[in-house]
Formats: structure tokens, C-alpha cells, sequence
């Protein structure tokens, strides 16, 4: 169903490109100038994903071709200092939530793995799917609960892993998430960073409309 479309993935992430690939999907990696992950502050944290998702790809350079499918993406993860449990998520609760983006520092990345120990968080991917003719885009959520992490554990994911381009300080698919993570509801791909299961279903009914 996907002869005769030529797909472009915007994006640095080594995982992305190995989730999409996953979906034996052929496509070709494309990046342009990097753009500044800002937004109003009055976009509801449901929403930011999203419009950052839409934000990268409208920056993108260039002009697409009659064939091509431009897939941009962007992914945050929102903690909080209150306990959360997996099934209490609502806008409500999630407008509480801070942003945890990418550590700035390890000092920032003690921080926000700190917060996200023996809590539950939230990943949400924003994803934008655009051809010369139309844009469509879609959120995907998933909560996270991590046990009770220890500052040594903190400290050796850390020292080793150096999770400074990872939002919220971490991978799903490293140790930390092998030793850490107690409990997932919704998609595991999504907090890797792309939710494929979705991803798939919107390529096959964007196509499937030729």
C-alpha cells in the first residue's frame, strides 16, 4: 500500500530511525537546521507535543515532492513532585505536571530522575505526518511508573549511559529501565520515542486515500 510514496523522517534520533525501520517501511533520513523546542505558555501540556511535532515540520527546508510524506516527531515527559498512580491521568492532572525535557547538566539529570523515582509520569509523543497537500498529526500517552531508584542507581545510569539527549533523563531500553520501571500502561515504542503501532495505522489510511 505504500508504492509510490517516498517517506522522509526529520529526525537525529538513532531510535526513531530504528522504530521506523521496524515497520519495514522504506524511508530516507532527512534533518534540517535545529529548531527551538519553544511554545506559548498558554498551550495546555496535552497539546505541546503536538504543536512542537507541527513546529519541526513546517521548519522543515525544502519543498516536498507530489510523492513524498514528511514524518516529524517530539517527545516529553511529565513528572510531578505529587504521587501519581497509573489510571489517575486527566488534563487536569497532567496541566499540574512540570515539563522534564533534556537535562541540561548531570546535576539536572539527578534532578529529574530523582523527581521520576517511585512515581508515575507521563511520556506523551506529539507526530506529525505532512505531504504537499495536507498535514495530519496525533498525540500518543503512555505512563510510567519507576520503583524507588537509589542516588548509587541514579549515579551509575548516569556516569554510564550519559542520558543528556533523552527527555526526561532516560531510556526505556537501557538498564535503568530494566532495573527500574515497574509498570507500563499504553505504548512501550512511544516512550522510546515513536509510537509505530499509531504511526502505522495513519500512514496506511493517508495512503490508502490515493
Amino acid at each position: 500500500m505504500f508504492e509510490g510514496y517516498r517517506f522522509i523522517l526529520a529526525s537525529k534520533s538513532p531510535r526513531r530511525h530504528e522504530l521506523l525501520a521496524g515497520l519495514d517501511i522504506k524511508f530516507k533520513v532527512e534533518t534540517g537546521p535545529e529548531t527551538p523546542e519553544a511554545f506559548n505558555g498558554d498551550i495546555p501540556h496535552s497539546q505541546v507535543p503536538e504543536y512542537l511535532a507541527k513546529h519541526k515540520s513546517l521548519a522543515f527546508p525544502g519543498v516536498l515532492e507530489a510523492d513524498e510524506v514528511l514524518i516529524t516527531a517530539d517527545t516529553l515527559v511529565f513528572g510531578s513532585h505529587e504521587k501519581l498512580e497509573i489510571g489517575m491521568l486527566s488534563d487536569e492532572i497532567l496541566q499540574k505536571c512540570l515539563i522534564l525535557g533534556k537535562p541540561k547538566d548531570r546535576e539536572d539529570a539527578v534532578r529529574i530522575l530523582s523527581l521520576l523515582s517511585d512515581n508515575t509520569h507521563y511520556v506523551l509523543t506529539g507526530v506529525a505526518i505532512r505531504t504537499p497537500n495536507e498535514i495530519r498529526s496525533f498525540t500518543a500517552t503512555t505512563e510510567v511508573t519507576f520503583k524507588k531508584l537509589s542516588m548509587e542507581e541514579i549515579s551509575y545510569y548516569i556516569e554510564k549511559y550519559e542520558p543528556y539527549d533523552k527527555a526526561g533523563a532516560y531510556g526505556v531500553q537501557e538498564w535503568i529501565g530494566h532495573i527500574g520501571i515497574t509498570a507500563i500502561s499504553g505504548s512501550y515504542y512511544n516512550v522510546m520515542g515513536l509510537p509505530v503501532q499509531r504511526l502505522y495505522q495513519e500512514l496506511c489510511e493517508l495512503c490508502l486515500k490515493k
